[in-house]
């Protein structure tokens, strides 16, 4: 099956009435990460404080999404999966990496709701630099989570080796009374040129391409950063990580395509969904900024699905969940180191006395 074909028929929402679970996507943005999840039959509902990617969510999915600024206070349904990706500008490698002192940490939210809701299962997604950093705090939630009575494993993924056509490496986390095993990877990886098929020789209405001024200005970065290949697209290849700010800035790492006579065109909305594994039908509601955004922050959906059918399994009856070691993709055991005594929010230190 056609990478197209596939994400359009696999990427549907539904409900299995036999499986009956609810699943909370906490900072759902425009629903990503639960369009996985419905598309292998779990109810969802969704709480997002931007407008236009609640918009998003409502219009594409079954479930619902709140439009509400979340905090520890939060009164939440009940629910058998709590879901999301906490912001995770305080974690990225690009960023400042301020962490626990960072005002977007969204963690002492979603652990606050992990312990309010008791789910049998939740997963979180995160950036890398979770792992390197800011690995102190990581095990610090785990640690958290492990007094709650849950059994908590992690894996540095990388989206393409799951059909998703970009190098996407995200920081997954699951949780369960019982161990829940990470999916395998496929058998096939998908190019970037496979995703966009015609898409990417043709000039789209609207086309915006890129200035000498800016051919230029992309020279100098690719010089002064020392990049070896220039930072287009290569269609034989999975794509760069998409981003916010490669989607809809006008920088030196921006995502374009070079057409056969030279020029160079940002990529549109339709192809950077198309990269993230949105299906074609998947209408995405806001202005094009916005919309760029909303693709950039999103769970790449066809990678969710993945996730969200090992979670399914972990539902049938005689369920084998075993404890494994933590390790990455390429075998590499992930070990902690014991961490000195380190600073904690407010809200941090707060959620933690509850247990004490």
């Amino acid at each position: 099956m056609e990478y197209v074909e596939r994400i359009n028929t696999e990427l549907k929402p539904k409900v299995d009435n036999n499986l009956g679970k609810t699943v909370l996507d906490l900072f759902a943005g425009c629903g990503g990460l639960s369009l996985g999840f419905e598309s292998v039959g779990f109810k969802t509902i969704g709480y997002e404080k931007l407008e236009d990617a609640a918009q998003t969510y409502r219009n594409n999915l079954i479930g619902d999404c709140y439009t509400q600024e979340l905090d520890v206070n939060t009164a939440y349904p009940n629910a058998d999966v709590i879901i999301g990706g906490p912001p995770c500008q305080p974690f990225s490698v690009g960023g400042k990496q301020m962490g626990l002192k960072d005002s977007r940490d969204g963690f002492p939210i979603f652990l606050s709701a992990i312990e309010q809701v008791q789910p049998e299962v939740f997963l979180f997604e995160n950036v890398r630099g979770l792992l390197y950093k800011n690995k102190w705090y990581l095990q610090e939630i785990i640690e958290h989570l492990k007094q709650l009575g849950y059994k908590v494993s992690f894996r540095l993924m990388n989206a393409k080796f799951y059909g998703v056509p970009q190098n996407r490496e995200r920081v997954i986390v699951f949780g369960a009374k019982d161990v829940i095993h990470f999916p395998s990877k496929l058998n096939y990886k998908v190019t970037a040129g496979e995703a966009l098929g015609e898409l990417a020789t043709q000039i789209p209405e609207n086309a915006k391409f890129l200035t000498p001024s800016m051919d230029k200005y992309i020279a100098n970065y690719e010089k002064a950063s020392q990049c070896i290949n220039p930072r287009d697209l290569y269609l034989n290849r999975p794509a760069r990580t998409l981003t916010c700010r490669n989607l809809a800035g006008a920088t030196g790492d921006m995502q374009r395509i070079k057409l056969p006579d030279g020029r160079r065109r940002r990529l549109t909305t339709k192809e950077a969904a198309r990269l993230q594994s949105f299906s074609d039908w998947f209408e995405f509601h806001g202005n094009e900024t916005g919309i760029y955004n909303q693709i950039g922050n999103a769970v790449a959906p066809y990678f969710a699905m993945n996730l969200a059918k090992e979670i399914k399994k972990y539902f049938q009856p005689n369920y084998n969940g075993e404890n494994h070691p933590m390790k990455d993709e390429n075998g590499q055991l992930l070990l902690f180191h014991e961490p000195k005594k380190l600073y904690q929010t407010k809200q941090m230190q707060n959620i933690c006395s509850k247990e004490a």
